[in-house]
């Protein structure tokens, strides 16, 4: 086995499945926030592009070349990398991204995972990594943020699936999906039920007072009521 490798696969993977989840969007699809924190897909990209700049770039001190001002600013502004300015196109970051997959890969290809590096804005125990370390922590976040693609681009069409080419989804049938959905929410309702009216019931078993019986009674209709 080859560890760098592996990483390095996972790594590759989590880029394909992130550029997957634009495909077949509009251009404002991909932009507009579906979360209340902000959360786009466009964004996504936007950042993990910043990411592997700086921990494949600055890190191991080889720097990047014509980098963007907000990935060498100290003042930028805050979450900037996590969305799209109306002056960016999405071809612009899409080749940024490709632009920092490239400078990464020639970084893991050209050191050994041993080799040593500064993350500065780590803490002072935690600035020297390994690439070793540096590649688990990048694959660990790129998956992150792929999950969080995941979930926004079901929300833009309904689209879902671990990658095109392999989902790994238990049925791409809308009427059965409705059906889980139904099931998932109904156990839901059902446990949050059944703790509200054994809790009414334990109030009139210990002898519990009208009105704090009441009260009790009154919040578990409000949840079957829900």
């Amino acid at each position: 086995m080859d560890p760098k490798s592996d990483l390095h696969r996972y790594l590759q993977a989590a880029r394909e499945d992130l550029l997957w989840k634009l495909e077949g969007l509009s251009d404002y699809d991909v932009r507009r926030p579906l979360t209340p924190t902000g959360t786009n897909l466009l964004g996504l990209v936007k950042h993990l592009a910043v990411v592997e700049f700086l921990y494949f770039g600055l890190v191991f001190d080889r720097p990047v070349e014509n980098p963007p001002e907000y990935l060498v600013r100290q003042d930028g502004e805050v979450n900037g990398d996590f969305w799209a300015t109306a002056d960016e196109t999405r071809e612009d970051i899409l080749d940024l991204y490709r632009r920092a997959a490239v400078h990464a890969d020639a970084t893991i290809a050209e050191l050994d995972l041993d080799a040593v590096g500064f993350v500065p804005w780590f803490s002072p125990a935690m600035q020297r990594l390994s690439l070793h370390a540096v590649l688990v922590h990048v694959v660990a976040e790129c998956h992150r943020h792929v999950g969080h693609a995941d979930i926004v681009r079901e929300l833009i069409d309904g689209t879902a699936g671990l990658s095109r080419d392999e989902p790994f989804l238990p049925s791409d049938d809308p009427a059965w999906w409705d059906e889980y959905r139904a099931r998932v929410s109904d156990a839901a309702a059902a446990r949050v039920n059944g703790a509200a009216a054994a809790q009414v019931g334990g109030a009139a078993a210990a002898g519990v007072g009208g009105a704090a019986a009441a009260q009790a009674s009154g919040g578990a209709a409000q949840v079957v009521d829900a």
